[in-house]
């Protein structure tokens, strides 16, 4: 099988340190194995894309030596795909109107009716899962998850397991205000563009089984999963996020950029490469003696 894997970042703003490290990881991993490296740019969450924050990621990655190959894929011209998917769910009574506020969703967390998960997440506590209540109109549209363990190996942290009946809930997949939600939208587009290998951030591991279960119970391909570590703010402790204020890389010293980013995935310093080419080469070379080719 061909390897294929791919960014997928949100045009809420320029590609900041924490952004930079799975975008390399992800291009080395996918030019170790001699595949292919898509881009996708995840606009599904109109509200919060910032006008020319896309155009500003390619020029970033254009300027760092990490080049995609294939057309770009823009989750906001995917409608038609993720309606699909949900009506297949649909068909199968795997889906359900949801008149929960969110407010009334934390309530409900705050009377200690759900507990949190590992991460501090609070799962959905299945008010609306046997029937809307009275007077109340369909807001949310969530899937309804089924029982059992999800297990799975993370080729970075290795064996990985959640019971996401338990830990999320039902998910929704067609958020109050109408728009897709990003969990459906990843799942349809990694099956669309052929992705067998998804490489991207630890806050995203969480993610990951609820996903599987997605894909599974669409019939579609699941691919492989790896989880890289995440740069924190020195003050707060926070993840490096947009939300946060992180900066945006400086592309006018580029090679300066992919070895900060080299040093956080666990590499020592490499000396003598004098542009970003020279680096990427031996990087390359590195990173596939550390990771060698899945399923080769």
């Amino acid at each position: 099988m061909t390897y294929v894997g791919r960014f997928a970042p949100s045009p809420s703003g320029p590609l900041h340190a924490g952004s930079l490290v799975a975008a390399l990881a992800s291009w080395l991993d996918a030019r170790a194995s001699a595949g292919r490296w898509l881009l996708r740019i995840e606009d599904v969450d109109t509200p919060r894309t910032v006008p020319g924050a896309a155009e500003c990621i390619m020029a970033q990655l254009r300027a760092l030596g990490l080049d995609w190959d294939g057309e770009i894929m823009w989750q906001s011209r995917r409608g038609d795909a993720y309606q699909a998917a949900f009506d297949a769910l649909a068909a199968r009574g795997l889906i359900y109107g949801c008149g929960c506020t969110r407010r009334e969703i934390a309530d409900s967390a705050l009377r200690g009716q759900t507990a949190p998960g590992a991460d501090g997440e609070r799962p959905y506590p299945g008010t609306c899962r046997h029937g809307l209540p009275p007077g109340r109109e369909a807001r949310a549209w969530r899937l309804r998850m089924p029982d059992g363990v999800e297990r799975f190996e993370d080729r970075w942290l290795g064996p990985q397991e959640q019971d996401v009946a338990r830990a999320v809930g039902d998910i929704a997949l067609r958020r109050a205000d109408g728009l897709w939600a990003y969990q459906l939208a990843v799942v349809v587009d990694d099956a669309a563009q052929g992705v067998t290998d998804v490489v991207r951030g630890a806050d995203l591991l969480s993610s990951t089984a609820r996903q599987r279960l997605l894909g599974r119970l669409l019939d579609l391909p699941l691919p492989r999963y790896m989880h890289v570590p995440l740069i924190l703010d020195a003050d707060s402790g926070l993840k490096l996020s947009k939300q946060n204020g992180a900066p945006a890389i400086n592309t006018n010293a580029p090679l300066a950029a992919l070895q900060d980013a080299w040093r956080a995935l666990g590499f020592e310093t490499l000396d003598g490469a004098a542009d970003p080419a020279g680096f990427l080469a031996r990087a390359t070379a590195q990173w596939a003696r550390r990771f060698p080719p899945p399923g080769g």
